[in-house]
């Protein structure tokens, strides 16, 4: 099972799994070997607990060490709004948390971890979010590449996704911005500090909605760079224990970071802000300009809510949505122009205050999946964690452009995805060497050039052998049948000598002998004199099936520029 999140639109049962999917009946265990998370996310990891816990899995499951430091710390704080604040009943609690988190085993980055006996996984470096990994699943010859979300583009904090060219049978793929090709890094930035720097000059507000890790140090570290330069004394403020939580984690996963932040990493902290200080909700209404980050980053509860909602009916005030946003979300709902926004209070709230959406997501755009299809280099695709229009044109753009199956099955859908698969046969030493290597006298051998195998093939004990065909006809008592290609061919008149002196220069990697009837053998084909005149030698040309490129090529030559042939087929 790859992933295990919530849905950030929802407050009912819908914000979970429906894992009726997988069994109606009985513990998960029993049809799942095991749980790889891909990154912590909510939309990723926030079901585990009612998965493991209430629903019943007690099973592995796999994620990075980052991952799984960071996992507890936002499902507790998930749990909090859900159940202290919201009151909900049907949720998981602290305790249920720590006993999911036992059943995690941490995966390293190009580890390569055996599940069980036939399944084996590896991870591999996301970009995204500290720690997210992208799993590259083997079972027997299958494989499947799953990405969860990752970026392409290397940014302030974190490094570009990578993975090997590991040709899977199926690359499940995010298509969050199916459709978009975002511009230059460096324009939106400077776009983004102007949006900002005009409206606190103004005496406005800012409210940028993130969620705890990610692009909330990548929007930081731009904005501390910024202040300085300008020398600006407009206060900028992080939801509270955000950035010691955040500071923590980077020092201890520092390897997970980008190669500028490790190397300055000992002189100096990028992430010990000189201009950022902690939020305190009393300051919501103070007055004057000031840029609070916010969690969570699609406004569907939290601080960052109950800013909005008292800095919404202010046109000077603005919001800045620096990622995407799931439908349902008031975060959504603002970015789609809606200018009264009911809750489920039946509050209204007037949306009066500037509404930017300004995409630092660290999701992969349109040109970062097709990007990573020609790394990896798979025989299909499936798209996931987007919207179908989106997802129907980029779906068409793959077919186009790399000739291979794309799918993106809706919700409870199954797609049927054909494979290949390699069969695995002893084959006998004998049928080896007669067929890989030369008669004596044939001359050199190209060992490079592919070679077809013929034999029979005999399945004992649940395991295959190829062995000669006479060998196993004899054992089998069956009578051996031959099918020889036969065909008729005049020539110049010349001796049955003169031609086989002319057949060893053109055959040269075959064997040519004269028999005491005076035919000639090139390996198995014959060579027969069937009857000779004053204007040409008629001869007749056998080959079996086996030989059948030796036999066809011998035969254009002979017919080569003469007037008549006829073909027959015989079988002896």
């Amino acid at each position: 099972m790859l992933d295990c999140g919530m849905h950030m639109g929802y407050e009912d049962n819908r914000k979970f799994p429906d894992f009726s999917y997988i069994t109606r009946t009985g513990k998960l265990t029993e049809h799942l070997d095991c749980v790889i998370v891909s990154h912590f996310h909510l939309d990723h990891c926030g079901a585990l607990p009612y998965m493991s816990e209430m629903v019943g899995y007690d099973g592995p499951i796999y994620m990075t060490q980052p991952t799984k430091a960071i996992c507890p710390i936002l499902l507790e704080d998930f749990r909090k709004i859900s159940v202290d604040r919201k009151g909900e009943t049907n949720f998981f609690t602290s305790a249920m948390i720590k006993d999911c988190m036992k059943k995690v085993i941490v995966v390293n980055l190009h580890q390569t971890v055996q599940v069980d006996d036939e399944m084996e996984i590896k991870a591999y470096y996301a970009g995204h979010v500290l720690g997210a990994a992208m799993f590259h699943i083997k079972v027997g010859e299958q494989s499947i590449v799953y990405t969860g979300d990752y970026n392409m583009t290397p940014d302030r904090h974190l490094g570009a996704a990578w993975i090997d060219k590991c040709r899977p049978d199926l690359l499940i793929t995010e298509s969050t911005y199916a459709t978009t090709i975002r511009d230059s890094k460096r324009c939106r930035e400077r776009d983004f500090l102007k949006k900002v720097h005009d409206c606190v000059t103004r005496g406005g507000k800012v409210l940028i909605p993130v969620f705890a890790l990610g692009r909330a140090q990548e929007l930081c570290i731009l904005l501390e760079t910024y202040w300085d330069r300008m020398n600006l004394k407009v206060p900028i403020y992080f939801s509270t224990g955000l950035t010691e939580k955040a500071n923590h984690y980077y020092k201890l996963f520092i390897t997970w970071t980008n190669q500028k932040i490790k190397k300055t990493f000992v002189d100096k902290n990028l992430f010990e802000f000189e201009h950022i200080k902690v939020f305190d909700r009393a300051y919501i209404d103070n007055p004057g300009a000031m840029v609070v980050f916010a969690t969570p980053g699609m406004l569907h509860a939290g601080l960052s809510l109950q800013i909005f909602k008292r800095w919404a009916s202010n046109e000077n005030n603005m919001v800045i949505m620096p990622g995407y946003c799931v439908a349902g979300t008031v975060g959504h709902k603002i970015l789609n122009n809606q200018k009264r926004i009911e809750m489920e209070n039946r509050q209204v709230i007037e949306v009066k205050l500037s509404v930017q959406y300004m995409s630092f997501s660290a999701h992969a755009d349109a040109k970062g999946i097709m990007q990573l299809i020609r790394q990896c280099e798979p025989r299909n695709v499936l798209l996931v964690h987007g919207e179908a229009m989106k997802m129907e044109f980029l779906k068409n753009k793959i077919t186009q452009e790399f000739g291979i199956g794309c799918f993106m099955p809706a919700n409870g859908e199954t797609a049927l995805i054909s494979g290949k698969i390699n069969v695995i046969a002893d084959v006998s030493l004998n049928l080896l060497k007669r067929s890989t290597f030369p008669m004596l006298g044939t001359g050199p051998h190209d060992v490079k050039r592919p070679k077809t195998m013929h034999g029979a093939m005999i399945i004992s004990d649940d395991k295959l052998q190829l062995d000669e065909p006479s060998k196993v006809m004899q054992q089998l008592g069956v009578m051996e049948h031959e099918i020889r290609f036969t065909s008729t061919v005049a020539i110049s008149p010349m001796t049955m000598e003169v031609l086989q002196k002319k057949l060893k220069r053109r055959f040269p990697m075959h064997s040519v002998q004269l028999t005491s009837d005076g035919s000639i053998m090139i390996s198995s084909v014959l060579v027969k004199m069937s009857e000779e005149t004053e204007e040409a030698l008629n001869l007749l040309v056998s080959w079996p099936y086996q030989e059948e490129d030796l036999g066809s090529s011998l035969f254009s030559m002979l017919q080569h520029g003469l007037p008549s042939h006829s073909t027959d087929l015989q079988a002896y």
